[in-house]
């Protein structure tokens, strides 16, 4: 068995929804295309697809393993791509999402130093918190930060984030550490408006019987909430609670002391941070050098703690 030609078969299957529109896409039959979907279900001994008459859809280890088959026909795709490009220069125009506060801090001061590397790319860089149509409002790659839903666009995790409680060394002098999730109840919580976000609460991991661990939901409250982040991470920088953030937004404040981790032993694991883009197939050099180029930065030491924008290159 291809091992390749059936991940990319797999991929194109459970994307497109039908064997025939797979088959159509590849320029086989669709006999084909169901024979090494067969093939590939027992050399793995799991089911991936659930196929009738009707309908297909992915088991749950399919979901999983869609997943990972997207992000490696990705790392192929950018590993084909370094070596064939060769002298060729990247040119043309590079539309970029992120998350407007995550953006602001760590991808924007990226843009104009990878523009001073590729000077032939220009570059636009949308700032918004609302989940954007890459395919149909024209962008090649996002960031985004958290869980991904479903999808059939192609991710590559590019860095860890972590979320956990942190509070001003003069807030926890003045009230106290609380040494276990349930001890939030009795201080002041800076948490986003309802509705804005964080529907399930504030994620803790906390033992199960039998050395076990699982990750428990808490809703705290507080006397201020806000429906803007940014203003969240100002109050508690301030002193006037403890707030749920992410590691990208205070790691630097933990580094030099102005933030202290609270609780740090019950935070929840890591989820991570993604480039997001419609399809690896034939990804253009310019969008291909951007995501390498976030993966670089973001995986060196200290990149995190240097700050907005501080980080040496």
């Amino acid at each position: 068995m291809d091992k390749l030609k059936a991940f990319e078969s797999f991929v194109s299957v459970a994307t497109r929804g039908s064997l025939t529109a797979a088959a159509r896409a590849a320029g086989v039959a669709p006999a084909i295309m169901g024979r090494r979907l067969d093939a590939l279900e027992a050399h793995l001994g799991v089911k991936l697809l659930v196929r009738t008459t009707r309908r297909l859809s992915l088991t749950t280890e399919g979901s999983a393993f869609l997943e990972d088959c997207q992000r490696l026909l990705a790392e192929v795709a950018h590993a084909e791509a370094s070596v064939s490009a060769g002298g060729i220069q990247a040119s043309g125009h590079l539309r970029v999402t992120a998350p407007a506060g995550f953006g602001r801090r760590h991808v924007a001061p990226l843009v104009p130093r990878f523009h001073a590397e590729h000077p032939e790319v220009r570059i636009s860089l949308n700032l918004s918190d609302r989940v954007i149509d890459l395919a149909a409002e024209g962008f090649d790659c996002a960031v985004r930060v958290g869980d991904l839903p479903d999808s059939s666009l192609v991710s590559v995790r590019i860095a860890d984030n972590r979320r956990l409680c942190v509070a001003a060394p003069s807030y926890l002098q003045r009230r106290g550490t609380p040494q276990h999730p349930s001890e939030l109840a009795g201080h002041d919580c800076l948490v986003l408006s309802s509705g804005a976000s964080q529907t399930r609460g504030w994620a803790f991991r906390l033992p199960t019987e039998g050395d076990g661990q699982q990750v428990v939901h808490f809703r705290p409250a507080g006397p201020l909430d806000c429906s803007d982040g940014q203003v969240l991470y100002d109050w508690c920088l301030a002193g006037y609670g403890i707030a749920w953030r992410s590691t990208w937004e205070v790691e630097a404040e933990i580094a030099s002391g102005q933030l202290l981790p609270v609780l740090e032993g019950f935070a929840a694991p890591p989820n991570g941070i993604y480039a997001v883009f419609p399809h690896a197939k034939h990804l253009p050099l310019r969008v291909r050098l951007w995501i390498d180029y976030l993966k670089h930065h973001y995986r060196q030491p200290g990149f995190w703690q240097a700050g907005v924008g501080r980080a040496s290159f």
